[in-house]
């Protein structure tokens, strides 16, 4: 399949962080675009505005004109969370169609060009950032596909200018589906490979063997950057000539030293095969965001980033939206905003909280995200969430899933060890707030619709922030 032989282009599932990235693309190429979504949101509202046609009712008379009257000229894009029974899916089905997942399209997209991937069931969008926002500060003509709003783009795309014989890529490598399998890299990080996604997979033994298949594909000559605590079998099937470099804060052929907080700044200085890095200073907290930097400095390294291009990109480097997230600051209080949603990636954010904030009060509101995940997970959940002083607990987001026989957010809550805790519904966060306001710290964290609560509670600190006691 050659992307030249399609003249339009319409997605079902435009919303997705994903789906909008691609349809981005394919506008700026030149294509007409048009989509369906579920919901509308501030991310389809920028597409509308972009140009994009995008309509909220699934309805095959909803179909724009040139899709319907050009079929063979049509390129339909899938996200995987469209329901089976979708009216508009099965139209395009029964009509013959061509339809690829999101997945096959970023395959088909990053086929010819230089392909940096970063895959982990958490801390690739981050991670992906970094790396595009090193190459892009440092003058290095790229493209970017990005699970996250970048603050620095502003964007979960950037666009090179293509000029260059050989285009350089970087794509976040999402394991969910199996979707990655159709990347074939010459540069890959592995951020983790922590059991995730076992709806889709099984057991852990199926996600590592899946996680094999991927890394076998990285191109003669590659390289593999790879979490010194990933399963040491991921390696296993390696091709030949391929280079792999285990890195971490504190193990691994790359890792951190002098590592020192200084107020919201995390400063250290890397060790890499490649050359070391010293005086780096990150402005996005956290242990693992520190982890996320190394991996990316050894990316943009072997792009031939100078080390003085490296310390200052890393020092402008602003975060992703919602990736430890901060949403309001005053003498009294703090809220941070997070999209954790599996055990480790909230225990390396409590663990990182809890450093910047030492004797601090801090309050966490929590939303399970999948009630497979929140079954699987219950115990790991618990423990990580413990690390509070207060726990307001969500009920279970079902996204793609329908519910699960007596699975609940009390699955987690009875486990929870601390000193307070509740179940709330999201409706009636901000009204317990008005009558107890004892925090110092405030941190919303999941995956779900949460980040709806983020403006309103934004909204009551800023109303009351210093003189809530």
């Amino acid at each position: 399949m050659k992307l030249e032989d399609y003249s339009y282009i319409y997605f079902l599932g435009i919303g997705g962080i994903g789906m909008s990235a691609i349809a981005r693309w394919f506008n700026a190429k030149g294509y007409p675009v048009w989509g369906y979504d579920k919901t509308r949101t501030a991310l389809t509202e920028t597409l509308e505005q972009e140009g994009i046609g995008v309509h909220y009712t699934d309805d095959v008379s909803l179909l724009p004109r040139e899709v319907l009257q050009h079929k063979a000229e049509t390129l339909v894009v899938l996200t995987p969370a469209i329901p089976a029974n979708h009216t508009e899916w099965a139209y395009l089905k029964a009509e013959g169609y061509t339809i690829k997942k999101r997945s096959e399209v970023l395959g088909i997209i990053t086929a010819s060009a230089y392909t940096v991937a970063v895959a982990g069931t958490h801390g690739k969008t981050t991670t992906s950032s970094i790396v595009t926002h090193l190459l892009h500060h440092a003058g290095v003509d790229c493209s970017a596909f990005l699970g996250g709003i970048a603050t620095n783009l502003n964007s979960n795309l950037l666009i090179g200018s293509g000029d260059t014989a050989q285009e350089v890529i970087v794509v976040e490598a999402d394991e969910y589906d199996r979707s990655f399998l159709t990347l074939f890299p010459d540069v890959a990080i592995v951020t983790s490979a922590d059991p995730d996604h076992l709806d889709i997979y099984g057991d852990k033994e199926e996600l590592i063997r899946t996680f094999q298949r991927f890394v076998s594909q990285i191109k003669p000559g590659g390289y593999l950057f790879i979490h010194h605590s990933v399963d040491a079998r991921l390696t296993d099937t390696v091709q030949q000539g391929v280079r792999v470099v285990t890195y971490g804060l504190d193990s691994g052929e790359a890792h951190l030293q002098q590592l020192q907080i200084n107020g919201r700044w995390f400063e250290f200085d890397a060790v890499s095969p490649f050359g070391n890095v010293t005086g780096l200073r990150l402005g996005v907290p956290g242990f693992h965001n520190a982890e996320n930097t190394l991996a990316a400095l050894l990316a943009a390294q072997v792009l031939q980033v100078p080390g003085q291009e490296i310390r200052s990109g890393v020092e402008s480097f602003t975060g992703v939206k919602r990736r430890f997230e901060f949403v309001y600051e005053s003498k009294k209080k703090v809220y941070i905003d997070d999209y954790a949603h599996h055990p480790k990636e909230i225990d390396a954010f409590m663990t990182s909280l809890r450093a910047l904030y030492q004797n601090k009060r801090i309050l966490v509101i929590f939303q399970p995200h999948l009630f497979s995940r929140t079954r699987d997970f219950a115990d790991e959940f618990a423990e990580s969430l413990s690390k509070a002083d207060k726990l307001i607990l969500l009920d279970i987001y079902p996204a793609r899933e329908n519910p699960i026989p007596g699975v609940t957010s009390d699955m987690i809550l009875a486990k929870v060890q601390c000193p307070e805790k509740m179940l709330l519904r999201k409706e009636e966060v901000l009204e317990k707030l008005s009558k107890n306001t004892d925090f110092d710290v405030l941190a919303t964290i999941g995956a779900g619709d949460i980040d709806m609560l983020v403006r309103p509670l934004r909204i009551f600190l800023e109303n009351n922030g210093d003189g809530l006691e």
